[in-house]
């Protein structure tokens, strides 16, 4: 194993436990937005609310790594690491915003099912986050985030299908595709913080 000198620094593993408990804030805040008699507008604030939290933290992170000399793994994947996350709640964001400025009439269960897989990603991430500090277990979330996302192709397919059926209006297959896509992208989202994990750890082993 490759030896190397790691200050005694927890705020970056901190930091990006802070950053996945956001996500997993976020992903409950798109569960409630797509809850039957949800209040839209209230959950959007809240949403943004987390949203902007997550940024702070992802700001810290930056921070932090312009002001230590020795990081405890390569900058360069600090960063893509953090903004990754980041990028993760600003497209479940996204999809909040969406949902309360298309107002559709109806939205199909299906999209339940992305939602689901979008919070087991997020309970994932945090439970797995605090591994970062030993490198150890890492193997087994890149490839349940993975088989999530292949989850979530799926899911996708049966969506965009069952829009086409004719069962809806032409307006409402233009705002429900749109919805369908963007949680679609925050799934694939968690696999590129899945993928960039599996870098670090390759790097470090």
């Amino acid at each position: 194993m490759r030896l190397r000198f790691r200050p005694v620094e927890s705020s970056f593993y901190d930091h990006f436990s802070d950053s996945a408990q956001h996500l997993v804030t976020g992903a409950g805040l798109l569960a409630e937005m797509l809850s039957d008699g949800a209040d839209r507008e209230a959950v959007a604030l809240r949403m943004r609310e987390a949203e902007h939290a997550a940024d702070e933290t992802t700001h810290a992170i930056v921070k932090q790594v312009n002001s230590t000399f020795v990081t405890p793994f390569d900058r360069e994947d600090i960063y893509a690491l953090a903004s990754g996350l980041d990028d993760v709640m600003d497209m479940m964001d996204e999809v909040v915003d969406m949902v309360l400025l298309y107002e559709p009439k109806v939205l199909p269960p299906e999209l339940l099912d992305q939602v689901e897989l979008l919070q087991r990603c997020a309970d994932l991430t945090a439970t797995t986050m605090p591994n970062l500090r030993s490198m150890q277990s890492l193997g087994e979330y890149w490839i349940e985030i993975n088989r999530l996302e292949n989850a979530g192709d799926r899911n996708h397919r049966r969506i965009i299908a069952n829009l086409f059926s004719g069962e809806f209006k032409a307006m409402e297959v233009l705002k429900l595709k749109d919805i369908a896509e963007a949680l679609e992208g925050s799934i694939d989202a968690f696999e590129t913080v899945a993928n960039r994990i599996e870098q670090i750890a390759v790097k470090e082993s």
